[in-house]
């Protein structure tokens, strides 16, 4: 019975995920151009028909019109669908991660905000201020709800300071790279916009799951950026987008952050580890 329960559960949090993930597309799409998320209606980018009801289903609709428009039969591309099942399936890894409501609704916002921020990245080269502004805030918003939900107003107290030092650390740690990076390539190195995700990442995680994330976040980006120059496709001066990195780093944090850090600690600082470990 207990099996069954958390199937049909993991199956409803998936819909409820590709659901988020069919309105990450309308935000993926729209708020770089500048149109508003509610008006018009979901509608062809090419024929401007409006959307049928059930032709928006996550994912089955898709399937259902075998990615083609339904009034001008023109394709529909596959990231849609994608995203969805992406979506999905990363909500459920949280519901399976994190046992307890309020972490588990509160990364689920977290996550969602870092998919549509990487694909805005990578389709635009910016991170819109809208996106990591009101990320920033949820993520204080979040703090405080755990806080309160531990210790009350002293637990509140706590974890927003956790918050807001993430988030400063954020900041200035992408600035130093900003700056140390156009001096060392003679180049604009990283856009503002790769700072204030940092400091959104920051004010959800804290400061040592952002460190984590960010020393991820650089170490893969380096080895995907070298391998893509190494191949040819890239060259040196060519820009890459930095935010699906960090977002990446700050998800591998998210599931992993506090085992990675107490194993580095145990291993190469044994009494910083116990710390670290009796903090947690």
């Amino acid at each position: 019975m207990e099996l069954l329960f958390s199937a049909v559960s993991s199956v409803a949090v998936f819909i409820l995920g590709a659901c988020i993930g069919s309105f990450l597309n309308v935000v993926i799409y729209r708020i770089p151009a500048g149109v508003s998320l509610i008006y018009p209606p979901s509608r062809c980018p090419r024929c401007k028909q409006q959307l049928k009801k059930y032709d928006n289903v996550p994912v089955l609709g898709w399937l259902r019109l075998k990615g083609r428009c339904r009034f001008c039969r023109n394709p529909i591309s596959v990231r849609y669908p994608l995203i969805e099942a992406a979506t999905g399936i990363l909500f459920v890894f949280v519901f399976w991660a994190f046992a307890l409501p309020l972490p588990a609704i509160g990364y689920w916002a977290f996550l969602s905000w870092l998919l549509a921020l990487s694909l805005i990245d990578l389709d635009t080269l910016t991170l819109p201020n809208s996106l990591t502004q009101s990320g920033l805030i949820a993520g204080l918003a979040f703090q405080a709800a755990v806080g309160w939900s531990e210790a009350g107003s002293s637990g509140v107290a706590n974890h927003l300071m956790t918050g807001i030092v993430g988030a400063v650390i954020g900041v200035w740690m992408f600035d130093v790279i900003t700056i140390l990076g156009s001096i060392a390539f003679g180049q604009t190195a990283m856009g503002g916009g790769d700072a204030k995700l940092a400091a959104m990442m920051g004010a959800w995680l804290g400061w040592q799951n952002l460190l984590l994330a960010g020393f991820l976040a650089c170490a893969i980006g380096a080895f995907v950026g070298g391998g893509a120059i190494a191949l040819g496709l890239l060259n040196r001066r060519q820009p890459m987008p930095f935010g699906p990195f960090l977002a990446l780093g700050a998800v591998i944090s998210t599931f992993f952050g506090q085992a990675i850090i107490s194993t580095y600690l145990r291993l190469f600082l044994p009494t910083a580890g116990m710390i670290f470990e009796n903090l947690h």
